[in-house]
């Protein structure tokens, strides 16, 4: 399954509840559009961290790379990358 299916479905489950009236692409702020709050950032790196196989260090722990499937997906696949080096 592609990583950005795997975190869409994740934030979907977790977050949202299956509440199918929210929408959001990928390139929408998880916090803009009020689905994820701060306590949610700790249990997404948490679902990242297991789910990939890595490690979130705190310093990545940013909008930059976590506040859309986009950023999430692009983070993940450097940090998968990384890891091959």
């Amino acid at each position: 399954m592609k990583v950005d299916v795997q975190v869409r479905d994740f934030v979907n489950e977790n977050f949202l509840f299956g509440n199918t009236n929210v929408t959001f692409n990928n390139n929408d702020s998880f916090i803009e559009k009020g689905i994820i709050d701060s306590t949610g950032v700790l249990e997404l790196v948490s679902f990242v961290e297991e789910k990939f196989n890595f490690r979130v260090n705190d310093e990545e722990i940013i909008p930059d790379n976590l506040d859309s499937i986009t950023n999430l997906t692009t983070f993940i696949q450097k940090k998968q990358a990384e890891n091959l080096c």
